[in-house]
């Protein structure tokens, strides 16, 4: 699952997702997790009602299913949660691979329903009606 994380120095989760300078994604599973890509923004980022801005930052997370921050707007996090990614709220600086050790290390276990969820993003549902009908029919 590709997980996304708004940072000013591509190390921390230090932005707020509007003036984040760049969006860092890795793909994880409890395996481990690899680098993706980053997403460097420019311009006035910390204008305050700029809808404008957030575009750019949506397009880059499309495909994630959960994208840490230090803080996001309600503009933004509605943005973000219409496709189904969830946010997720840092309070503090935190490093970005600390962060993805204790991912992994809830993967490997018995992930929370809402992870599970978003582990799935982008896979298509698949439901085996044929199985169950057999037991119905017997």
């Amino acid at each position: 699952m590709k997980v996304a994380f708004a940072t000013q120095d591509l190390k921390r989760v230090d932005a707020h997702f509007g003036w984040a300078k760049n969006i860092a994604v890795y793909d994880v599973q409890p395996t481990g997790s690899t680098f993706v890509k980053s997403v460097q923004f420019d311009g006035d980022l910390q204008e305050d009602g700029n809808e404008d801005k957030l575009g750019p930052k949506i397009e880059a997370i499309h495909d994630c299913a959960i994208l840490y921050v230090a803080a996001i707007g309600g503009s933004g996090a509605a943005r973000v949660v219409a496709l189904n990614i969830h946010p997720m709220k840092v309070p503090q600086p935190e490093d970005i691979a600390d962060i993805l050790v204790k991912l992994q290390d809830v993967l490997k276990g018995n992930p929370p329903p809402w992870l599970r969820k978003a582990m799935n993003k982008g896979q298509e549902r698949t439901f085996d009606f044929d199985e169950e009908e057999e037991k119905v029919t017997q």
